[in-house]
């Protein structure tokens, strides 16, 4: 067999094969949407590979940027969602969909 007739038979296939899967990888990564602080706390809100769904990266506000010690919260139906618990229960808002009881001090 030629050199060209392998690289047709071996090396394209394998080829298109190894990007189809680099493309499904990188299309389900998580993805940064805001990032904002309220209180004594910044946060992240990221919405994950399959954009419905959101979570938080909190940290203390005098955390390094680059520190890797943060809280990540549970899931979030909505942005919205992800956003009132971060103000209820990290930023000390007083909002009417807080539930009093959950505030960290």
């Amino acid at each position: 067999m030629k050199l060209s007739n392998l690289l047709k038979v071996v090396f394209i296939p394998s080829l298109a094969i190894l990007s189809c899967i680099t493309t499904t990888h990188t299309a389900l990564a998580d993805s940064l949407n805001s990032q904002g602080s309220g209180g004594n706390y910044r946060y992240e809100l990221w919405s994950g590979d399959d954009k419905v769904s959101y979570y938080l990266k909190i940290w203390s506000r005098e955390a390094s940027p680059n520190s890797k010690s943060y809280i990540t919260t549970p899931n979030f139906d909505s942005i919205k969602e992800a956003l009132v618990y971060f103000d209820c229960n990290y930023a000390h808002k007083t909002l009417p969909e807080c539930p009093n009881s959950n505030a960290i001090h």
